[in-house]
């Protein structure tokens, strides 16, 4: 299970970000992934709840926006999203095409922390 693996890196990057911005819990980290990605949701989420004890986002949430893929026509010149990654065709005029302009995405959006965090001298 990968999963965990990446679950670990997202949490050091978090925990990075969060040192730096000296900010002391994290209420929830927002994550964009990919249907192409390579990544089980579920897994990840299972995951996540792992790799985060014992740091400044131990209890916090993973939301994750789930993008769909989205192929580029040349025949058509249209963007669209697939109904399934199945098939890497055109949906308007059924052309195949591997121009894949989204869909691979494992990236890290925000943290999201409490409005009340300790002030710092």
């Amino acid at each position: 299970m990968h999963e965990l693996s990446i679950a670990y890196h997202l949490v050091e990057i978090a925990a990075q970000a969060a040192q730096s911005a000296h900010v002391k819990q994290v209420d929830a980290l927002h994550l964009r992934l990919g249907a192409l990605s390579g990544v089980v949701k579920e897994a990840l989420l299972f995951s996540y709840e792992i790799a985060t004890a014992g740091t400044v986002l131990e209890g916090s949430r993973l939301v994750i926006e789930e993008i769909p893929v989205a192929l580029h026509c040349p025949a058509c010149a249209v963007t669209s999203v697939l109904d399934t990654i199945q098939v890497f065709r055109c949906p308007i005029c059924g052309q195949p095409s591997n121009d894949i302009r989204q869909g691979r995405e494992l990236e890290v959006v925000s943290l999201e922390i409490a409005d009340e965090q300790p002030t710092y001298s």
